[in-house]
């Protein structure tokens, strides 16, 4: 909550539950002060001179406390009445101060606490407090004539006897009416904090539940990538291997045989990699601990002639090169351009009609680059063949390169072909990435 709604909030009003408090309250004031005025006038004890007649006197009663039933929800009308039927009470001699003074605290207090106009609480209090002060000096004013000589005979302090009462009178009041005042802010401070803090509590609900639909969509994205990357490239090298089969069935049995075990050697290997992949879904923990379910992290660079055997074996003459001195990189890095490398081919594979591939990675000295050309398509044709970014398998690197802050380059190739170049870099301080369609 910024400070400008901090300053405009206003209390909501009781609850059904407070306003059922609060006819207990008044009820239990009304009670106390009858209670009062029974005792007062059955001791003798008139603090205020001879008191009005009983009815009178009962009506003061009812008048100053029942309004408390209505405290939270009227705080301004009921603390203007009950601060007049104060003073009324006392003009009039009434027996009761004890109660009726608790009843004003508690009534002064009720405002500073529920006001829901604070300029206009504030207010109303100060005018109160003002009033009562001014009702204390002219009562004292209207009491001193009447005071017997012998009033202070008993006094022995050094201050005059009637400026001692007068400053207790003062000091207590202070007091008095500086709590109420200030326990109503308290009061209120409270009950704004309580609303902030829910608030807030109720903003970081929100945001946990945006943060955990939005792990879920990336979960499923995860998901359908590694799936994709797993499947696409053995399907279309298992196609093509069978579609070779088909052709040189009748003429060449040796060499359909040979295509066949590709196919099913290509099988049995999608068919272990997904596996392993849903292995690590399955793991309600994340972890690991069955080699045969752990994530695809064997595919490495020091797997790759395994990737490019079925680029071989799928009728491409693949020229594999390596530039700069390798080092080691981390498993993220390696999958990325493990995979990176396995959609290139599989897109060559199955869209390029391609004779040869040109497969180059090159360790830089803050990257590791890899460059997978074809000498497919030519150039007219890569227009229909470049993809406008619906393909899952471009989707899929353009994910991969970002996620590591690189650089994604795809397009035709100046006479002929297609290439794919990622730079990925060898550290994990990423930066955003960038896609750049050649052509």
């Amino acid at each position: 909550m910024t400070t400008q709604e901090a300053q405009r909030w206003e209390r909501p009003g009781p609850t059904a539950a407070q306003r059922r408090h609060d006819w207990q309250i008044g009820a239990l004031l009304v009670g106390g002060g009858l209670l009062s005025v029974l005792l007062l006038n059955s001791s003798g004890t008139f603090a205020l001179g001879h008191p009005p007649p009983w009815p009178e006197q009962l009506a003061w009663i009812v008048g100053i406390n029942a309004p408390m039933a209505w405290r939270r929800r009227w705080p301004e009308a009921t603390t203007l009445l009950t601060a007049s039927l104060f003073i009324g009470a006392q003009a009039r001699a009434n027996v009761d101060v004890l109660v009726s003074s608790v009843t004003l605290f508690i009534a002064i207090y009720t405002l500073g606490a529920w006001g829901r106009d604070r300029r206009r609480a504030a207010v109303i209090r100060i005018a109160v407090i003002v009033a009562m002060f001014c009702w204390l000096a002219l009562s004292a004013a209207i009491a001193m004539p009447d005071l017997p000589p012998d009033a202070f005979s008993g006094a022995a302090g050094p201050l005059p006897p009637l400026f001692a009462v007068l400053l207790t009178s003062v000091l207590f009041n202070l007091m008095y009416f500086v709590f109420a005042y200030l326990f109503g802010n308290t009061a209120w401070l409270s009950a704004r904090r309580q609303h902030e803090v829910q608030v807030q509590t109720e903003a970081l609900r929100r945001s946990q539940a945006v943060l955990a639909e939005r792990a879920v969509i990336q979960e499923r994205v995860r998901i359908a990538r590694e799936l994709h990357d797993v499947v696409a490239h053995h399907v279309a090298v298992m196609g093509v291997q069978a579609a070779a089969a088909r052709r040189v069935m009748d003429q060449n049995p040796p060499k359909a045989k040979t295509a066949l075990a590709a196919v099913e050697q290509t099988a049995r290997t999608a068919i272990d990699e997904l596996r392993r992949l849903l292995g690590v879904l399955r793991q309600a923990d994340g972890s690991t601990t069955d080699p045969r379910t752990e994530q695809p992290t064997g595919h490495r660079l020091d797997q790759v002639e395994t990737l490019l055997s079925g680029a071989r074996e799928a009728g491409l003459t693949v020229d594999f090169r390596t530039f700069g001195e390798p080092v080691p990189l981390t498993d993220s890095v390696s999958l990325a351009v493990y995979r990176i490398m396995q959609e290139a081919l599989t897109n060559t594979i199955k869209h390029a009609r391609a004779n040869l591939v040109d497969v180059r990675i090159r360790y830089l000295r803050q990257e590791i680059e890899v460059d997978v050309a074809d000498d497919g398509r030519t150039a007219a044709e890569h227009a229909v063949r470049l993809p406008s970014g619906s393909g899952l398998g471009l989707i899929g690197m353009r994910e991969r390169v970002a996620a590591h802050g690189g650089v994604l380059e795809i397009g035709a190739r100046d006479g002929g072909g297609f290439r794919v170049r990622a730079r990925l870099p060898l550290h994990d301080d990423t930066q955003p990435a960038e896609t750049v369609e050649a052509g």
